[in-house]
């Protein structure tokens, strides 16, 4: 009877199966979809919800959907926020009732209900009549509202944040995008302030030319944030509608921003007027053409707001390729230097040829790209010889490919701008002649001393550094590396060292530069104490090489002597670079 017993285990087991799948699977989403629905006031899907008007004591929100977005048509007409009215569309159609508290009240004033704070209507897709809903006064305790359908007698209590919800500002309600447009689309930008018009277009990939009132360079930096500004900028209020007079905004003569956007037959554009700044509020007034609403915006746009030529053209003084450079000359006060690009390094090649330092270079060529005109004073070769006759500096770029060498001169000037001293600028044969802070003129005033390399060992890897001998006050020690991180004490006694000791004393020699040669032949050594020295240290490779030596001299305040090994002369640096010296045996010891 084994079988039976089985074929009954077999039949309760397709059972069992069969009532999982139909009610875990089949009818799971029935079952939560009922669930939720449970206690709420509309079983109604968000996206079904074409119009939702909201009477208050005050004012009437009414807004409609079109496509994805919402448009107000009351009290104003104008675009609606999106996401505060699909907010508020989400808390409606998701709201409970908390309890019913009377089925048939005998009148509705004990519920605020008989002159409600606001009564609703919601037109829903594929329905006839509104969802309408009346919301009245507070329960005692504050977190509930008393309300009611428009067409049914029971009063209910829901959460009070539909109360907060639906009484929110017309304003809140309001799409406050000042000007709605993808900055890759712009084709122009016009601005016409106090009747005088300026244009810009774009010129190539991120750069932006002017077209009107005559042909230049654009700031494409400039261009750039006054769009984002426009773009990204908030409405802050709507100070009135339709106004009877547009003086008292300044609005009656603005300036005029029009965006182009698109080519040819597919071009549109985009309008703002802005008139007044508010600084009590931090803004400025604004209108768009066609619009009834004064606007009151940030006034970071009119900051933004490129207001003369001068300030919408490019500002750079000095256009090069870096990666062309292939000379550079460089007349000061502090003398005259020339430079030679040789392969990734520079050579200085006059007055004598010494090994540049590729920072310093580097730091020349940076201030040049980054040099910005405060102000112009007269376009074209001309204005060179009026300002510039007798200039501080001149600086002379060769290019790779370029005819001729590209110079620029600067100079002195009396102005100031913001209190700041100020001096001329400008590139010979082009012009214009500008004005830059007078902080250039020290920057750019470089000697053959300040541009050449000064670097104490030159370059090389503490790898490399397999022994090491250390004198100080008497004392000496040698030490020899084991392996990559394990370094060893070999004399005077064996042991262990310490290796982040030793590690910085290589990286820090490394990095030491000089600040003058106080004896180039090395005489009076005893003047800078390098007789006797106060610390000597003594470098070799693998193979017993000598890959460097120091010797630390006179430490004064602001300077310490030093001498190599690999050259007679005498070095004065910033004893800051050295730091404290390592007392010979006990700083490196393990």
């Amino acid at each position: 009877m084994r079988w039976k017993t089985t074929l009954v285990l077999a039949i309760v087991l397709v059972a069992l199966g069969i009532f999982y799948y139909v009610y875990e699977i089949r009818l799971s989403p029935e079952r939560e979809k009922a669930a939720q629905a449970k206690g709420r006031l509309w079983t109604v899907d968000q996206k079904d919800v074409e119009e939702l008007i909201a009477k208050r004591k005050a004012d009437t929100v009414h807004v409609k959907r079109e496509g994805v977005d919402w448009v107000l048509l009351a009290p104003v007409k104008s675009r609606a926020d999106r996401s505060a009215v699909d907010d508020l569309v989400t808390n409606l159609v998701t709201a409970r009732v908390d309890r019913e508290i009377d089925p048939k009240p005998a009148g509705l004033a004990d519920f605020g209900l008989d002159a409600p704070a606001v009564d609703l209507a919601i037109k829903v897709k594929g329905k006839g009549d509104p969802l309408t809903l009346l919301l009245g006064g507070k329960s005692p305790t504050g977190a509930w509202v008393y309300g009611k359908a428009k067409d049914k007698p029971a009063v209910f209590t829901v959460s009070d944040s539909l109360l907060r919800d639906t009484t929110r500002t017309a304003a809140d309600f309001r799409d406050k995008t000042l000007l709605a447009f993808d900055k890759k689309d712009v084709t122009g930008l016009e601005i016409v302030l106090e009747g005088v018009g300026m244009s810009v277009e774009p010129d190539a990939a991120s750069k932006w030319k002017v077209t009107k009132p005559v042909s230049l360079r654009a700031d494409g930096d400039a261009v750039s944030d006054f769009l984002d500004k426009l773009r990204f900028t908030k409405v802050k209020e709507f100070p009135a509608e339709a106004p009877r007079s547009l003086v008292r905004y300044g609005l009656d003569r603005p300036a005029r921003v029009t965006i182009f956007l698109g080519k040819e037959k597919d071009r549109t554009s985009q309008a703002l007027l802005l008139g007044k700044e508010e600084p009590a509020k931090q803004g400025v007034y604004a209108m768009r053409p066609g619009e009834s609403s004064v606007l009151l915006v940030g006034d970071d746009v009119w900051k933004a707001l490129p207001k003369t030529v001068g300030a919408l053209r490019d500002k750079t003084v000095v256009h090069y390729d870096r990666d062309k450079v292939a000379g550079l000359e460089v007349e000061s006060p502090r003398g005259k230097v020339t430079l030679a690009k040789d392969g990734e390094k520079w050579r200085i090649t006059a007055p004598e040829p010494l090994a540049a330092d590729d920072g310093e270079v580097s730091s020349l060529l940076f201030k040049l790209r980054e040099m910005r005109a405060a102000g112009f004073l007269g376009e074209g070769p001309g204005a060179i010889d009026r300002y510039l006759a007798k200039p501080a500096v001149r600086i002379s770029l060769r290019q790779q490919g370029a005819p001729a060498a590209m110079t620029l001169l600067v100079g002195p000037s009396p102005e100031k701008r913001r209190g700041k001293p100020m001096a001329y600028a400008g590139v010979v044969g082009q012009g214009p002649v500008v004005l830059v802070d007078a902080q250039y003129l020290g920057d750019l005033s470089k000697s053959a001393n300040d541009l050449r390399d000064r670097a104490l060992f030159g370059f090389f890897d503490p790898r490399d550094v397999k022994r090491m001998r250390v004198k100080s006050g008497g004392q000496a020690m040698a030490l020899e590396r084991k392996s990559e991180t394990e370094w060893r004490v070999t004399e005077p006694k064996a042991g262990k060292a310490r290796e982040s000791k030793v590690v910085d004393l290589l990286y820090t020699f490394r990095s030491l530069r000089w600040k003058e040669v106080v004896s180039a032949k090395g005489d009076d050594a005893a003047k800078y104490g390098l007789d006797a020295p106060l610390l000597e240290v003594t470098l070799y490779k693998a193979d017993g090489e000598e890959l460097g030596s120091l010797r630390v001299g006179k430490k004064e305040a602001d300077r310490v002597y030093v001498r190599t090994g690999g050259s007679p002369a005498i070095f004065a640096l910033d004893p800051k670079q050295l730091g404290d010296l390592p007392k010979i045996p006990d700083d490196l010891r393990g």
